[in-house]
Formats: C-alpha cells, structure tokens, sequence
C-alpha cells in the first residue's frame, strides 16, 4: 500500500478527491475523517507515477514518522483496498461482486453472497517476571529490536488459549495472571492486535526458530531496540517500564 506524501516530509496533500492529482483511479472508496478532512482510500494503476512534487511511500516505511491518527486511518485504507483487490469475484460461484448501498461490504451478482472486509484477531502479550519482561524478534524486524509476543487466534480458540499456545509454541515457558492491556487495528495485513500481559509461572526459554530468531529475558533498565510508539508492544513496554519506575522516553527505537 502506497501513501502519496508532499516530497522530502511527512506531509500528506489535501484534496477534494483522489482524481484531483490527476493520477487513474481505478477503485475509490470514502472511508471516514481524519482532523475535519473527508479520506479516501484509491487504488491506482500499477505504473502511475507521483503527482508532481510527491512521492508514493509503502506504509511500513511510514511506521515510525507519522502520528497515530494518520496511521489508523492509512492502514484502514491499506485494508480497504486490498479487500477490494481479493474480492472482485465471488469464491462461491465466480460471478464478479458489486458494491453494497449502505454498508462495508461486495455482493455476488449471481448467488447474492456477501462479503465484508477480512479482518484476523491476533494476541500480543507481555511475559513479566518482577523487574524483567521477555523479549522476542522475528526475522523481519529491523536488526536489533526486540517486541513482545504474537500470533494470530486459530478457528476455535478462546482468545486465553491462543495466548497460551502461543507462548509454548514461540518460548516453551509457562505463564499465569493473563490480564488484558488494550487493542490496536494493525494493517499488516489486515490484523486486530489483542493486548494482554502475564507473569511468568515457570520453565526455561526455549525458542522455536521456525517462528522467531531470539528470545530473552531483559532487566528494565538494559532494554533492547523496541517498536516505536506508534505500536501497542510499545504502550505495553512502556507501561511496564513506568511500573518499575523507570523513564520509557530513553529507549532507542527503529529509525
């Protein structure tokens, strides 16, 4: 997903509409306000280039250098669009889909299915152990930061299951006192990040390298890179942090 930003900022452009910049538009759809401005998510052809004086950035480029307002609102455009994209024709019946008058969704032309935006519940949850929390990095994070677990809920699972599962499955350890933090849309790809945290019961760390490259206990003041504060892993950190008594503001972040 693209964001078409004013050159050399992190300023985005306003407009009436997305044809305005004079780019093809081949799909548009509003998708609320942001700061008293009307948004639109567009899609445009594969080889359109930046309006003059622009530039098109991927958003997760963007992850650490806009506010969370914009990015809220950007990654539900991400998400609109690739809705779109992977829901043009029906998986039932192969007919093509159209719009629906009133509400989020596609229907098929010939069987009359619905389809509405996918969205994929996922756990994030901080493992404490008195003044130590338990870090994890995967191999597509930025060299050297560190963030706390995850994985996506299975069909079936109790939002706890997934928790525990999760948790065996990445670090082997055993946890208690699951207590919910908080929720985050998260747009990579079409995510809502579920926010627990949990004190360690037990076991040594063991890590599954299919899921993550590392996993280790931290003590509060000597953490790793972290997410930037866009992120709910980051809130999490920084809750803990402020728990101990500690300053959150002096931890290094991706740049």
């Amino acid at each position: 997903m693209l964001v078409s930003l004013v050159e050399d900022s992190a300023e985005v452009p306003l407009a009436t509409g997305p044809e305005e910049f004079g780019v093809d538009v081949t799909f548009r759809q509003e998708i609320g306000l942001l700061n008293g401005h009307r948004c639109w998510a567009a899609e445009v052809s594969p080889n359109t280039k930046a309006p003059k004086g622009m530039v098109f950035r991927d958003l997760r480029r963007l992850f650490s250098g806009v506010n969370e307002e914009f990015f809220r609102m950007a990654g539900r455009a991400k998400q609109i669009i690739g809705w779109h994209a992977t829901h043009r024709f029906c998986g039932r019946c192969g007919a093509e889909t159209g719009p629906v008058a009133g509400e989020m969704a596609k229907k098929c032309t010939r069987c009359g299915m619905l389809y509405y935006p996918r969205l994929s519940p996922a756990i994030i949850v901080l493992v404490r152990d008195r003044s130590r929390v338990l870090l994890a990095r995967s191999p597509n994070f930025p060299p050297g930061m560190y963030s706390a677990l995850a994985g996506f809920v299975e069909p079936g699972e109790s939002l706890e299951e997934a928790i525990r599962r999760e948790v065996n499955e990445e670090v082997g350890v055993e946890i208690a006192n699951v207590q919910y933090f908080g929720s985050q849309p998260w747009p990579f790809p079409n995510s809502l990040m579920i926010g627990f945290t949990a004190d360690y019961a037990g076991g040594e760390v063991r890590v599954e390298p299919t899921e993550i490259e590392d996993a280790t206990w931290y003590a509060v003041n000597d953490l790793p890179m972290v997410p930037p504060r866009i992120s709910i892993a980051r809130a999490m950190i920084d809750h803990f942090i402020e728990e101990c008594g500690g300053d959150p503001k002096v931890l290094e972040t991706p740049g």
